[in-house]
Formats: structure tokens, C-alpha cells, sequence
């Protein structure tokens, strides 16, 4: 049996500061630059999530793709979507709001439901910019 990996694309804009209360403003610029901005700033998120399977031999899918997009509005684009990740977001309270972490927020925050429908979360690809992007593949 082929074990085959699908893709599904969203999009979501949010806000967010990247600043350790430790430092001096001073490092903080040095290390965020821009992202430490006081005000805040926001990105264009394009998320990827792959999941992996074997193809049911029925329907020819690991999964049903709206399904796949069910699950990941309600848990993701809905919590994420034109929201400060610094001040909204539950699954990330107390956590830098950097790409990398997101994506590892991402990940928890739908594993489990897509494992509920007979298939295995793969990855979480995250894009902040056209050129920066995380991916994460679990523990």
C-alpha cells in the first residue's frame, strides 16, 4: 500500500510584536528589527498543511479535502485570522509569537482532529513573508 501526502493551503493576515522583556529596547531592536516595533506589525500568512495516508480504496483519498479545510478554519483561520497573536490567541499565550512557535502551535492545536479522520498530520508549513517560512513535523 502507497502511502501518499496532501496538501491544503490557507491564508490568514495577523498581527504580533516579537519583544523579550528582559532586554533593553536597544537588543531587542538588534535582534527583531522590525518586528519589535512598539506598535505592533502584521503579516500575510500563507499556511500549508500536509497530511499523509493511505488511500481509501473507495474514494481514491487519505482524506476528503473539505474536510481537511473544515478543520482547519474552525481551529486555525478562525483563531488566527485578523487577530494579535500576542493578545488574542489562547494556544499561544506566554509564547513568542515567531514563525517557528506558531507553526509548532498550529500543529498542536489540529493533530489530533485530523488523526480522528484516518490519517496522520505530516507537516506545517508556515509563510510570514515571500522569503521566511517554518515547517514543522512534530516531535
Amino acid at each position: 500500500m502507497a502511502v501518499v501526502h496532501i496538501t491544503r493551503k490557507e491564508h490568514f493576515n495577523s498581527a504580533h510584536k516579537l519583544w523579550n522583556e528582559n532586554w533593553s529596547e536597544e537588543k531587542n531592536f538588534a535582534i527583531f528589527g522590525k518586528c519589535s516595533n512598539t506598535n505592533w506589525h502584521g503579516h500575510n500568512y500563507n499556511l500549508f498543511v500536509t497530511v499523509k495516508g493511505i488511500p481509501n480504496p473507495d474514494t481514491g483519498c487519505i482524506i476528503d479535502l473539505k474536510l481537511l479545510s473544515s478543520i482547519i478554519k474552525e481551529n486555525i483561520l478562525e483563531k488566527l485570522d485578523h487577530k494579535n497573536l500576542n493578545l488574542d490567541v489562547p494556544f499561544m499565550k506566554g509564547v513568542m509569537p515567531s514563525t517557528e512557535n506558531l507553526a509548532v502551535g498550529i500543529w498542536n492545536e489540529i493533530t489530533e482532529k485530523i488523526e480522528a479522520h484516518g490519517c496522520t498530520l505530516h507537516s506545517v508549513r508556515l509563510h510570514e513573508t515571500e522569503n521566511n517560512s517554518a515547517e514543522y513535523f512534530g516531535d
